[in-house]
């Protein structure tokens, strides 16, 4: 046990290199993906702190080089999930005794590790992978996940701090308990930083953890495994497992010690396994906690007093930095008819100055692949329906290609009709979708932004009026977890805004925030009283 009430080291925000050309992080990066893109990478499963190979294995390669493959990992049977949660369950009973502060000094080991020699290796896996340009990786898998984990001890020093007050002659205090049982872990594709902090976050307050990384993300999920078994994760504590997400999950919430599932993903995905969870709930010890960030069809709009320069560089970042495969990227855009030529202008004339989406090797592309197949397949038949439809255009971009890498060109559609299909629905790509509105329908088509989608993750609002910055903001109330002003609707900084949304985009706990770790805690209230009484009389009776 600590013996000290100890403070921990000050929480900051990792600064972002540039890798500008000759830069010593530019070498070091494009040395390490050029040895992960030569080399054959055999990823094993991790259960109870040993490598796991089954056999059974799946040929990785990165989206924008499809044929070319870099390694391959191993797949799970039930054998190997009932041993990771058995692993899970074991590890608890010394995880969850640990003092705090060991706790705390494995994580902040972990985020020291991947700002130092593990950066390149991250970054060049997520690059490989992900077909992350050097900055998206480097401002994710290196710089938001190093932020999380410093940032987290501290929130978690902090909740460990908030206690009762006392009255005299007894003394109330609360120990904040990891949960009875294991959590699940489901994590995306296209953030590692959300791959390593969603098992992360749990384990640091004490829990144990199965997680279950995206297929498309293993390469860089086995560097985020080196780490913390570097930095002294106990075994069992993380366990990963790979392979058929349904057996995976039927396998996990069929035990009655499943005690939370946290979770990125798709927002059908995540209903599925909440109804899930409701359906087994009898079987648990304990009623689950649900944790779940899902989708967003986010908006920019703009006034027309906001300056078209600004307006365009918002579209132009917002919607096509990591191929617009970000949940919170800008899908949506209401422009008033007064700027709305020179906004569109501007946003044209910064799509043409891109490089033709290529590989994140080349450092000059602003653009590379989508994930995989499925994803290109979905964008280019949306693609084509505006091609054909009388109520939408392509005014830039358009073009597609999958015969070496799944290159979609970044488009932009301008559709008459503000129900057009791209306006609502999901698609997760370089596409961006413009409604142009009457610049006296101001506040109606404020009512539209809100009312257009299920979802509620990220919003924009550009204007240099204060009174309609101030309206929009009350008006958009409900629909934007995540509420930009004069800025685009992507980008939260761990410890600065804190990231989620409601309605349809997820139950808004807040990743990069103390209200996130609570979620993984089950407060006990200790009450002891210092001279007990031995009469049950009170003065009433006389």
């Amino acid at each position: 046990m600590g013996k000290g009430f100890f403070q921990v080291p000050p929480a900051y925000n990792e600064p972002v290199k540039s890798y500008a050309p000759g830069s010593p992080e530019r070498e070091s990066v494009l040395k390490q993906y050029r040895a992960y893109y030569q080399g054959n990478k055999d990823i094993p499963m991790t259960i109870n702190g040993k490598d796991v190979r089954t056999g059974k294995t799946r040929t990785m390669s990165p989206p924008h080089d499809h044929q070319h493959p870099v390694g391959q990992y191993h797949l799970a049977s039930v054998k190997e999930v009932e041993s990771a949660i058995s692993a899970a369950l074991e590890a608890r009973k010394s995880w969850a005794a640990l003092p705090w502060e060991q706790r705390a000094a494995v994580f902040l080991k972990a985020a020291d590790l991947i700002a130092g020699p593990y950066r390149a290796r991250i970054n060049a896996a997520t690059m490989l992978a992900q077909s992350k340009t050097i900055h998206q990786a480097e401002i994710d898998a290196a710089c938001e996940l190093i932020d999380f984990l410093r940032f987290n001890v501290e929130f978690m020093a902090g909740i460990y701090k908030d206690q009762p007050e006392s009255a005299e002659g007894i003394w109330n205090r609360i120990e904040y308990r990891p949960l009875e049982g294991f959590i699940y872990a489901i994590t995306p594709f296209n953030f590692t930083a959300i791959a390593g902090n969603l098992p992360a976050s749990a384990a640091l307050m004490g829990n144990t953890v199965v997680w279950k990384p995206s297929d498309h993300q293993i390469f860089s999920a086995q560097v985020i495994v080196e780490v913390f078994r570097e930095a002294g994760v106990p075994d069992g504590v993380i366990n990963t497992v790979f392979g058929d997400p349904v057996m995976i999950t039927n396998t996990i919430l069929d035990h009655p010690d499943f005690s939370g599932l946290h979770f990125t993903g798709s927002t059908d995905v995540f209903r599925a396994l909440w109804k899930q969870i409701g359906t087994n709930i009898g079987r648990y010890k304990t009623y689950p906690r649900i944790v779940g960030e899902t989708g967003g069809k986010d908006f920019i709009i703009a006034h027309p007093s906001a300056k078209p320069e600004q307006v365009a560089t918002a579209i132009t970042r917002g919607a096509f930095e990591l191929q617009g495969q970000k949940c919170s990227a800008a899908s949506r855009v209401y422009l008033p008819k007064s700027t709305a030529d020179a906004v569109l202008d501007r946003v044209k004339k910064d799509i043409a100055s891109f490089n033709k989406p290529g590989s994140p090797e080349d450092m000059s592309n602003f653009i590379t692949a989508v994930i995989h197949e499925g994803s290109f397949d979905k964008l280019a038949s949306y693609i084509d329906r505006a091609k054909a439809d009388k109520d939408a255009e392509i005014i830039a971009g358009g073009g597609y290609d999958k015969s070496k890498g799944y290159f979609i060109e970044p488009t932009v559609i301008l559709t008459t009709n503000p129900h057009y299909v791209t306006m609502e629905t999901e698609l997760f790509g370089p596409v961006v979708t413009v409604y142009i509105y009457e610049d006296s329908d101001w506040e109606a088509t404020l009512k539209l932004v809100d009312q257009t989608s299920e979802y509620a993750l990220t919003g924009a609002v550009l204007a240099t009026d204060r009174y309609a910055i101030s309206q929009a903001t009350e008006a958009l109330q409900d629909c934007a977890g995540n509420f930009y002003i004069n800025d685009k609707p992507t980008g939260a900084v761990v410890g600065q805004q804190p990231f989620g949304g409601a309605r349809a985009s997820g139950t808004n706990d807040k990743a990069g925030s103390a209200q996130n770790l609570l979620r993984w805690v089950s407060p006990r209230l200790i009450k002891e009283t210092f001279v007990t009484p031995e009469d049950y009389r009170y003065p009433f009776l006389g």
